[in-house]
């Protein structure tokens, strides 16, 4: 995919150095750039910085639209790399699963998920990448992570322990225990001999989570953990090099990662909704008093920009504090440098929102345009004197 040719973008408010500015932005050869490059007319527009999604699986809808039809993995990975796009996300990290579930859970499945995705790497727009979901008790399966992580040059993982709420829903609610049975293609009977087999290891974890953090700490992996319940789980993970806090279920717990100045990251449909689909704490609720850091699209991509004008409406953050939650700061939390702001030399990733509609109308990432729609489309079209002076 081709860059675009060298163009200043001028008259659109931009996100720079914290603030909304009335400036001009220049884009040469991929990064944000200076000079007295051909313009467009971006009057009417926001520039910020291109979303940085840390966690995701809105991509397992593209794979499997319904239970009993997959498709083609690559075709689901272009398809949600262009969702992706179409709602100015610039870096996106695909949660999936490393679980004793198996099915699309199971290792086998990311093996494949990694590999598709280094098929489709040369013709991404976004630039995709994979957050492994690795489940606590998967205690057999180490060096085989591991080397998955270092084939395919993982760089983030977070730790699952979904195993007693597995228990409790056979126990109280077999229906349900079905049901998520069926999904991962299993009878309940072999459900729960899984559930079984992965209790019968509980005393090996600590040490084999130990060998995780040493091997991910080794090979330059950011690791964090996922659903923490309690300030004590928090610390625990913590105290082993996993300083990410991934969704915490309750105020306890995102005191306790702040206490430690690890960052805590919620769902941004959370912010959406007014509250979790699940039943947890309101992404708000911590939000209002400091204890988030950064917003995700857990499940749903256009939730991202929708939740930074939701804080912006209800007074709880600036256009440029809430924006640097979906940019700024995942940037900062995966040790990203070249993107996250709008500064000379960084990446070009930028998203283009329609100062009236709020709608995302473009999103350039890495120099490329992703995507283009309604009146930025126009604006681009309707200067082929620039257009074709940039190409020169």
């Amino acid at each position: 995919m081709s860059l675009l040719p060298p163009l200043r973008l001028t008259g659109a408010e931009i996100l720079r150095d914290g603030v909304m500015q009335r400036r001009s932005l220049a884009l040469e050869g991929g990064r944000i750039t200076r000079g007295p490059l051909p313009e467009v007319d971006m009057t009417g527009f926001y520039l910020l910085p291109g979303i940085i999604d840390l966690h995701g699986d809105a991509f397992e809808r593209h794979i499997t639209p319904r239970p009993s039809a997959s498709f083609d993995i690559v075709q689901g990975l272009a398809s949600a790399d262009r969702e992706a796009a179409a709602n100015g996300v610039t870096t996106a990290f695909l949660a999936q699963g490393w679980s004793w579930e198996g099915g699309p859970r199971g290792p086998e499945a990311c093996e494949h998920l990694l590999a598709a995705l280094d098929a489709l790497r040369p013709t991404q727009l976004t630039d995709l990448r994979v957050q492994i979901r690795a489940e606590t008790h998967m205690v057999g399966s180490a060096d085989r992570l591991i080397a998955a992580v270092e084939k395919h040059r993982v760089g983030y993982v977070v730790f699952n322990n979904h195993l007693a709420q597995a228990v409790e829903m056979q126990a109280d609610r077999p229906g349900d225990f079905a049901v998520w049975a069926q999904k991962l293609g299993r009878s309940p009977e072999a459900h729960g001999r899984a559930v079984s087999a992965a209790s019968a290891r509980a005393r090996e974890v600590p040490r084999h989570l130990c060998r995780l953090a040493e091997a991910f700490d080794r090979l330059g992996v950011v690791y964090g953990s996922h659903d923490d319940p309690d300030g004590d789980t928090r610390e625990h993970y913590s105290m082993i090099g996993a300083r990410i806090a991934e969704f915490p279920t309750g105020r306890t717990a995102a005191a306790a990662a702040k206490a430690m100045n690890d960052p805590v990251l919620m769902g941004a449909p959370n912010v959406v909704r007014g509250g979790s689909q699940a039943g947890n704490i309101a992404a708000t609720d911590l939000i209002e008093v400091g204890l988030c850091d950064a917003l995700v699209s857990d499940y749903y991509y256009p939730a991202l920009a929708q939740a930074a004008w939701a804080l912006v409406d209800r007074g709880l953050k600036t256009l440029p504090e809430a924006w640097a939650m979906i940019s700024a700061r995942p940037a900062e939390i995966l040790r990203m440098p070249d993107r996250g702001r709008l500064d000379h030399g960084r990446r070009a990733d930028v998203t283009v929102v329609n100062a009236e509609t709020r709608a995302v109308e473009a999103t350039i990432c890495g120099g490329r345009l992703t995507w283009l729609a309604g009146e930025a489309g126009a604006r681009f079209l309707a200067q082929p004197k620039a257009m074709r002076l940039a190409a020169e």
